[in-house]
């Protein structure tokens, strides 16, 4: 209760940063005062600003003043920010970096870290990771690090071992602030890993070290820093009353929560506030869990700019339940209904291209450690040579001391310097080998999101397929389905290998024929299957057109080859590869073969087109041939 007396002494003995803002005399002091001031938003709303800075940029622009032209329009992409508005800074703050070779290092800084932050926002962690890359290259950061994008992506538990890994050996244990934030964002990582009693204790750590910061007299505070710390306060309070809404334990839950909002709407440093938006929506739904359905009214009806896709998921929802239990069944459905809406919208898509995006930022660390490992090797290149041209050295004076008693005493410097070289070398080794261990395993675990991610795509079709009438629909949904599993197959083969660059055809395509058999069962088990494709490996750019293409004739094979349920049917699979030499694909049934039209029916026939751009990508030509039974298909392959 002091801090926060103390906390509101000083904002009014300090004069208001907007009207300071005003009566500066140039843009380079205004850019100072603006980027300075602890709670801009505080006196005046983020509309005052953007309204003056859109006067002063007009000026600047009709004077040609191009240094403040730049520096209004980096205050205006910061508004934009402070606003929620991330697509717009990101256009202004682009368009600025153009002419990224006259923009001094502390205005680079600045301007990168907002493109940090906006990229984050519309998660597009790839275009982050760049911006990163380049504060490493200009010296702003020493390291690139992964561990934020990588709890946005769904990935806590790594993200948290990342954090750990990377801040922990700077931590000041007497630095309180630097100790509630890190505790902070611990439990942040535990909660969203759904481990809500260690995420409260590491919540509570967090709260007794920000108490300690704000409660000490020995260390002087500018009242930035106050601002700071009491935001972070109130966002601990509120990660605690999320946890305790999560375990069902509103009446804990509620104080938090309320807290939090107080703490947060006082202190927060941006026209829009995530957090506070978060912690409204967990205190309505425990409002609404304890029947206090008019508070819970009132928290969903609050006028925010609701931004985060899932923050309009969750509000659409509690809409609904808060309608639910005042029997309005109609306006429930209403908020249900526009709940799928926006839900199939957006999660289907964030779902692929989350996938994509953690390929690419896997990669992207990939490269980030080879680029390590090359300056390890670098470094140990040029030991290496000091080595040697300190042998050298060593060799002219053993061959000048040869004939003295010293000549022992040189050859056992010798050998200890073989043996310091030996260890660095051994020492190296281990470094490249446990991280090519680690690349390995995160290259698992894409393959493994990657089938995932298809699997969500079959289901989708699948929930598709039942709210379709239309035979020929249900029936293209159907292909489509089966295609997306055997790509999926493929990937699963993949993390499930300890040689991730090849596929091994004949487990893979007996398992694509079971999984095929297993949709065809009127008369699919009664046909006799036979494949050949021992000690064939294909990579992945040729393991999924075979995939597909067998996909294809095994699935024509069921549905057409075998019309009287024939016992004595069968299929035969053949794939040979010999070292060095062109591979050979065959494929037959004793069926009733084709129709008579069948090369008229060719380019209306998808499945027959889909095959014939599959085996072009493997640089090939698919050949038919009519026999007495059944049907042939074969190429050859490079």
């Amino acid at each position: 209760m002091v801090s926060a007396i103390y906390s509101q002494d000083i904002k009014n003995e300090e004069s208001n940063p907007y009207i300071n803002f005003k009566e500066a005399s140039n843009s380079k002091d205004r850019f100072e005062l603006f980027f300075n001031a602890p709670n801009r938003y505080n006196q005046n709303s983020a509309f005052d600003w953007k309204k003056s800075l859109e006067e002063y940029s007009s000026n600047a622009i009709a004077s040609k003043d191009s240094t403040a032209i730049f520096d209004y329009k980096l205050m205006q992409s910061q508004v934009f920010y402070d606003l929620g508005e991330y697509s717009k800074s990101v256009d202004w703050l682009n368009d600025l970096y153009k002419s990224k070779e006259n923009i001094p290092l502390e205005r680079k800084k600045i301007l990168l870290e907002l493109l940090d932050g906006n990229y984050a926002k519309l998660k597009l962690y790839v275009k982050q990771t760049e911006v990163r890359k380049e504060k490493k290259e200009l010296g702003i950061t020493e390291n690139i690090t992964f561990y934020d994008i990588y709890s946005n992506l769904g990935i806590p538990k790594k993200a948290m071992d990342e954090y750990i890994q990377e801040v922990s050996k700077t931590i000041n244990p007497k630095d309180y602030f630097q100790n509630a934030e890190y505790n902070n964002n611990i439990g942040y990582y535990l909660w969203l890993d759904n481990k809500q009693p260690p995420a409260i204790n590491k919540f509570k750590d967090a709260q007794s070290f920000i108490n300690l910061y704000i409660g000490s007299i020995l260390d002087v505070k500018t009242e930035n820093d106050l601002v700071k710390a009491n935001f972070l306060k109130g966002i601990i309070a509120g990660n605690l009353g999320k946890c305790y809404v999560d375990l069902k334990d509103f009446d804990k839950a509620i104080p938090y929560l309320k807290t939090s909002l107080e703490t947060i709407n006082e202190y927060r440093m941006g026209a829009y506030s995530p957090q506070l938006i978060e912690n409204v929506l967990y205190l309505a739904d425990a409002e609404l869990q304890t029947n206090n359905l008019n508070d819970a009214l009132l928290l969903l009806e609050k006028d925010f700019s609701y931004v985060e896709a899932e923050h309009i998921l969750k509000r659409n929802r509690l809409f609904a339940a808060y309608y639910d239990k005042k029997q309005d069944f109609e306006a429930a459905s209403f908020y249900y209904k526009k709940n799928i809406r926006t839900r199939d919208s957006i999660a289907a898509n964030e779902k692929i291209v989350t996938g994509e995006q953690l390929e690419t930022l896997v990669q992207s660390e990939l490269e980030s450690s080879k680029a390590e490992l090359k300056e390890s090797r670098e470094d140990l290149a040029i030991k290496s040579s000091e080595m040697e041209a300190l042998d050298v050295k060593i060799t002219a004076v053993f061959i000048s001391l040869i004939f003295t008693l010293l000549g022992f005493a040189g050859l056992v410097y010798a050998y200890l310097r073989s043996i310091k070289a030996q260890r660095i070398i051994v020492k190296q080794k281990y470094i490249i080998e446990a991280a090519l261990v680690e690349k390995d395993s995160l290259l698992k675990e894409i393959h493994h999101r990657v089938k995932n991610n298809l699997q969500m795509v079959s289901s989708l079709l699948s929930l598709q397929t039942k709210n379709t009438r239309s035979k020929a629909a249900i029936e293209a949904l159907e292909e489509g389905k089966s295609r997306v599993k055997a790509m999926a197959l493929i990937h699963q083969k993949l993390y499930q290998n300890d040689d991730l660059s090849v596929i091994e055809m004949q487990g893979y395509i007996e398992s694509l024929v079971n999984s095929i058999q297993s949709v065809y069962k009127k008369g699919g088990h009664k046909i006799n299957i036979t494949i050949d494709a021992e000690n064939v490996e294909l990579d992945i750019d040729r393991a999924i057109p075979f995939g597909l293409i067998l996909n294809e004739l095994v699935s024509n094979s069921f549905k057409y080859g075998f019309p009287n349920d024939d016992e004595d049917g069968s299929i035969n699979i053949h794939i040979r590869k010999n070292n060095g030499q062109q591979g050979f694909f065959e494929y037959t049934d004793n069926g009733i073969g084709l129709p008579e039209n069948m090369e008229d029916r060719t380019d209306a026939s998808m499945g027959i087109r889909l095959m014939n751009r599959l085996v072009n990508q493997l640089q090939s030509t698919m050949n038919i041939d009519k026999v007495s039974e059944g049907v042939r298909f074969w190429f050859n392959f490079k």
